[in-house]
């Protein structure tokens, strides 16, 4: 079978989405390719966002490829399904564009694990896969989608969901291989901020899944359970990169937890690299580990600055507000970029946020403008506001959050727009 695998070229205008604008890479639809490629089957991964290739562009492209079946990202990259933009304005314009030359046309990614019969509806698409897709992608190029699990497709005028969402086993998923042409291309190095760079930057999985349940995080039912993956194949993709002339690689783990036996293996490695992690769950000398193996960047999740706040999270902190200023002031030492994310919470008042702040970045440490919490329908905030998600979820959150904030992040659009609007756009063109 012949399978196409798309990451669209994404447009954030009047988005209220938090994440980064630059490309990444697609590491959900590598992995989809390595397994396709296993079973025989030919696989074309078109990451149109870093060919800057529009919707028409990329639509052109996978038929000249006449594949049998085209699966199609609703969020950029793993990174960043846990901070997705809401709307599905992008890849309903490529299905759009695509009409009927793509074969079958599935959609992967956080909307249709939450909401699949709305997601269906909305891009017009023949199949969602529900959950982490690399393996179900490779099913459905074996057999028809009633024996795969974790889908949600049409039959006839109804629509069948066909199990919950669905995690892969991720320990054993191939190491990745990427073209050289797509690693030249990726001058982006995520989340560095230490110093000028000129050689390819890249993006890797070392674990995924968190142990915490944190009320904000959009993880329920999917992305949930922590999985390490298995450190031979991590260590031979990473070597792979460091060949290819990459310098920096960013690990998209939704928490990055301490292992000395990887951290001294990238210590033998000319390589930097970035994390996301809790600055609670590191004791100092590893801390000082893993500024030694080579990391520029932490972006730490302190969320609250308050116990009370960080309990409303159910974030189960157990150090104090000074004593995590204590520990991001440690990792600085070694080091060279550290950030304490916050989130705007009731109980965090103007003067405290400002004085913390202060205080850390008197010691190098970054602390940014807090972020307004959005709701989003796969998080437990969204349940504790609304029950459980239905075909309005991602209007019903949508409208929640920018009737609650007259300000924004400083890293999002001055002027979001409604959901609604947004998903109109694609029909006007």
């Amino acid at each position: 079978m012949r399978v196409a695998l798309v990451n669209p070229r994404w447009d954030y205008r009047h988005s209220i989405y938090f994440g980064c604008r630059a490309p990444h890479l697609p590491l959900e639809l590598g992995y989809a390719k390595a397994l396709l490629e296993r079973a025989g089957h030919t696989a074309l991964l078109l990451d149109a966002h870093s060919l800057d290739l529009d919707c028409g562009q990329a639509a052109c492209t996978v038929a000249a490829f006449r594949p049998d079946m085209t699966v199609v990202c609703t969020a950029p990259t793993y990174l960043f399904w846990r901070c997705a933009p809401p709307e599905l304005r992008v890849p309903r314009e490529l299905m759009d564009a695509l009409g009927d030359r793509g074969g079958t046309r599935i959609a992967v990614g956080p909307h249709g694990s939450v909401t699949p019969q709305t997601t269906l509806r909305k891009l017009n698409a023949d199949i969602v896969i529900r959950g982490e897709c690399e393996e179900a992608i490779a099913e459905l190029a074996d057999r028809p989608a009633i024996q795969v699990q974790g889908l949600a497709f049409r039959d006839g005028d109804r629509v069948v969901v066909n199990g919950p969402p669905r995690a892969t086993a991720f320990v054993g998923l191939p190491a990745l291989q990427w073209d050289d042409g797509l690693i030249e291309r990726h001058a982006h190095h995520h989340h560095r901020f230490d110093r000028p760079f000129s050689n390819p930057g890249a993006e890797v999985e070392a674990s995924r899944g968190c142990p915490y349940a944190c009320t904000f995080c959009a993880k329920m039912d999917y992305r949930d359970k922590y999985r390490r993956r298995e450190p031979s194949l991590l260590l031979q993709e990473i070597d792979a990169l460091i060949a290819q002339g990459v310098t920096y690689v960013y690990f998209i783990d939704e928490i990055f937890l301490p292992n000395r036996p990887l951290l001294e293996a990238l210590r033998q490695r000319d390589l930097a690299f970035g994390v996301q992690t809790r600055i609670d769950l590191w004791k100092p000398e590893m801390l000082d580990l893993l500024g030694a193996a080579g990391c520029v960047s932490i972006e730490a999740g302190v969320e609250s600055l308050t116990r009370e706040g960080r309990d409303a999270l159910d974030k189960h902190c157990k150090l104090s507000t000074d004593e995590l200023a204590d520990r991001l002031v440690r990792a600085r030492s070694t080091i060279p970029f550290v950030q304490a994310n916050l989130i705007a919470m009731a109980d965090d008042e103007t003067e405290l946020v400002g004085r913390w702040r202060e205080r850390l970045q008197h010691n190098g440490v970054w602390a940014n403008d807090p972020v307004p919490l959005y709701p989003y329908p796969s998080s437990p905030d969204y349940w504790r506001l609304f029950g459980p998600p239905d075909e309005h979820a991602w209007e019903r959150a949508h409208a929640h959050y920018l009737a609650q904030f007259q300000r924004f992040s400083e890293i999002q659009e001055d002027c979001p727009l409604p959901l609604q609007h947004l998903e109109a756009l694609c029909c006007q063109k």
